[in-house]
């Protein structure tokens, strides 16, 4: 028979359980209802397939992809920047580094995680932008490039922590099994420390992800604020994030169409991010049903 602590205790975690969804759902209502009065006027597939984004010209024009591809540029930058690095981290820490070494390097990189993102932002903007400039003369100030690989560092500690944790819960019977067969230890990183530790990966990959997806500071100091279609790292963009804080704080009248555009942007993000998720779901049970 249970207790009547066990039973509070039970009751307490199931509130927060149900609070997360209600917050969860109340922030979809909250896009949705006003994202409705602007498809009310501007159609869906105006939105969903416009190469332009004008919404204060006098002829506005209302499609997401010069948003959409400057969000995904910046982000994808921000990856092929700190994937790589972060998981030649994690195989280090996991498998190289002793234990006093790795209680100095992790806190280490955690700390990157507590700077703030405007000081990321001024970063790339004075520091980043002028030095990439002296080895390509044809970069623009304001670019995709620079914020995408400051943004790579904010988003190293979530690969490398999130990875770390993962490989090293493999069970150390695959790594002397590996080491008995004549493995490398590189070997045994590489090809069962890792494919063992996928689902850990993944979630980490994911999630870093979805935050350069979501990163606001950085691109609105350093990236411009010029929505256009385009995939050059080297001219000025404008990502979904910073637009709707352009919006948020300027004085556009919030009645308006154009102030009702945020809230379509959000809801456009937020399908992407659960998108993104899903992917991950479904590439983590394709994986454990290869494993059987």
């Amino acid at each position: 028979m249970r207790r009547p602590a066990e039973k509070l205790i039970e009751g307490l975690l199931g509130l927060s359980s149900l609070f997360t969804l209600l917050l969860t759902f109340t922030v979809i209502g909250v896009l949705m209802y006003n994202a409705w009065g602007f498809f009310e006027v501007i159609g869906l597939g105006e939105f969903l397939t416009g190469t332009r984004w004008t919404p204060f010209f006098e002829n506005p024009a209302f499609g997401m992809w010069p948003l959409l591809t400057g969000t995904l540029l910046t982000a994808l930058i921000a990856m092929f920047t700190a994937l790589p690095l972060g998981l030649l981290i994690s195989i280090y820490l996991s498998e190289y580094a002793n234990a006093t070494w790795r209680n100095v390097a992790r806190p280490a990189l955690d700390l990157l995680s507590a700077i703030p993102t405007v000081v990321y932002g001024f970063l790339a903007l004075v520091f980043v932008t002028p030095a990439l400039q002296y080895f390509f003369p044809a970069l623009e100030r304001f670019n995709a490039l620079s914020p995408g690989l400051v943004m790579g560092f904010m988003i190293l500690p979530i690969i490398t922590s999130i990875s770390e944790d993962a490989m090293r819960a493999v069970p150390a019977n695959l790594r002397e099994a590996a080491f008995a067969m004549g493995a490398s230890r590189w070997q045994v990183a590489w090809r069962v420390v890792l494919p063992s530790a996928f689902n850990g990966v993944t979630a980490a990959v994911i999630l870093a992800f979805s935050r350069a997806l979501g990163e606001t500071m950085i691109v609105s100091i350093a990236a411009g604020q010029q929505p256009q279609l385009t995939f050059n790292p080297s001219v000025a963009i404008q990502t979904a994030s910073s637009y709707i804080i352009q919006i948020s704080l300027g004085d556009v009248d919030r009645s308006g169409l154009e102030y009702k555009t945020i809230f379509a942007v959000g809801l456009g993000l937020f399908l992407l991010t659960f998108a993104l998720n899903n992917l991950s779901y479904w590439l983590r049970a394709r994986f454990k049903q290869q494993q059987r």
